[in-house]
């Protein structure tokens, strides 16, 4: 199988695999106060160093979580919850496009919470239109509880202006929280040096910002949120108070252990894999153009300004569903976008938020590469792409309605 799939999850690297199971074999809670459990507790707290440093941050700023969306949550609902506490703050401002942690998380907070949701406009490859965000600041930030957004699509790779946002945001005194589990591995991110770039006062500016393990070759079923000492949020899990009170439970000293030691394999070899798969995407991006030429690469066509791992396209008259089952029996794994939307066929709302039409909206396709990614993945999907490509278009657009709409 020919794997184009990692931003869905990528496969985890050997340490990653060698930690986790070595530390299956400690027994110990890393709150209890024996010995066993302070072995534990000790392991979990190195582990914590480890991530920590991979994100410009102190150890005691990393909060471990169940996954990259439990992350957003905690960040979002968080931090909006705590800031009521000055006064009524409704807005939640995030750009269009999002993806579907932040979305569903600002949509239970609209339709439970009272909070209103204040879509900032992206341009024609998805990034976020400044003036937007710093109109909406300047309109009325005593209003607005948090800005919340991507560091780079999850779908169309386009890297977001981090550091110009967290700017904007600690000038006008409202928190910011990146979602950044598509950009952590591929791009360098620190959080310690932004803050200091920004001149960010205390609980403004950069305070949070969410990565999850599987992405960057760890174990599936752990993420983690920064939290700037100066920033406070309100807790999801109430019980015996770990991790800063923000986030209650025994803690999976394992599967931290594995999140470290990929963290560490993945910083210490950052700028050469992102060439590596610049490479390799490159070489992908040039043979669409050669066989389909009627394809259109989605994202910022600027290889500087997306993701090294990152190609999507829109195959006109076709379903991206339809071509990713064809696909899949060549043997090619691929997706039409987020993996936490699969099996749902409808247009991609990242591609419609950036003005595109419904029909390149439903015949997008997402190929993202990895660590272990090589020139042979790349070549057997252009192989098995022609063949694909024209069997979809013979079957078109499916139809918007069935016979259960009736």
């Amino acid at each position: 199988m020919a794997y184009l799939d990692h931003a869905a999850t990528t496969p985890m690297l050997p340490e990653a695999i060698d930690a986790l199971t070595a530390a299956l074999g400690v027994t110990g809670n890393p709150a209890s106060i024996h010995s066993a459990g302070q072995q534990a507790k000790r392991s979990l707290e190195e582990s914590r160093e480890r991530v920590a440093a991979t994100l410009g941050a102190d150890a005691i700023e990393v909060v471990f979580t169940g996954s990259g969306t439990e992350a957003v949550n905690l960040a979002i609902k968080g931090l909006h919850w705590r800031r009521q506490s000055g006064g009524p703050r409704p807005r939640i401002l995030a750009p269009a496009g999002e993806h579907h942690a932040t979305i569903d998380t600002i949509d239970w907070l609209v339709a439970h919470e009272g909070a209103e949701f204040v879509e900032l406009p992206v341009d024609e490859v998805g990034r976020v239109r400044l003036d937007a965000l710093a109109d909406e600041l300047a309109r009325d930030a005593a209003s607005i509880s948090l800005v919340t957004m991507l560091w780079a699509s999850n779908e169309v790779g386009t890297i977001q202006p981090v550091l110009e946002a967290a700017q904007l945001a600690a000038h006008a005194g409202v928190p910011l929280h990146i979602d950044a589990v598509a950009a952590y591995g591929q791009v360098p991110i620190d959080v310690r040096a932004i803050r200091r770039q920004t001149d960010a006062p205390p609980g403004a500016g950069l305070v949070a910002v969410s990565v999850s393990a599987h992405k960057i070759g760890g174990p599936a079923g752990i993420g983690a949120l920064v939290v700037d000492r100066s920033a406070q949020l309100e807790p999801l899990l109430h019980g015996g108070g770990q991790q800063r009170r923000m986030r209650s439970g025994t803690q999976d000293v394992a599967a931290a252990a594995g999140f470290a030691a990929a963290a560490t394999a993945v910083a210490g070899r950052l700028d050469v894999d992102a060439e590596h798969m610049a490479a390799l995407r490159d070489r992908l991006v040039a043979g669409v153009a050669r066989l389909v030429p009627e394809a259109r690469l989605s994202g910022d066509p600027d290889p500087a300004g997306r993701l090294p791992a990152n190609a999507h396209f829109s195959f006109p008259g076709c379903e991206g569903d339809s071509l990713l089952f064809l696909l899949d029996a060549a043997g090619v794994a691929v997706s039409t976008g987020s993996a936490c939307q699969a099996g749902v066929p409808e247009p991609s709302h990242v591609l419609l938020a950036m003005g595109r039409s419904e029909a390149d909206a439903r015949g997008a396709l997402r190929l993202t590469l990895g660590h272990a990614s090589t020139e042979a993945d790349v070549d057997a999907f252009l192989a098995a792409l022609p063949d694909a490509y024209a069997r979809a278009s013979r079957a078109g657009l499916a139809a918007r309605t069935t016979s259960f709409d009736r």
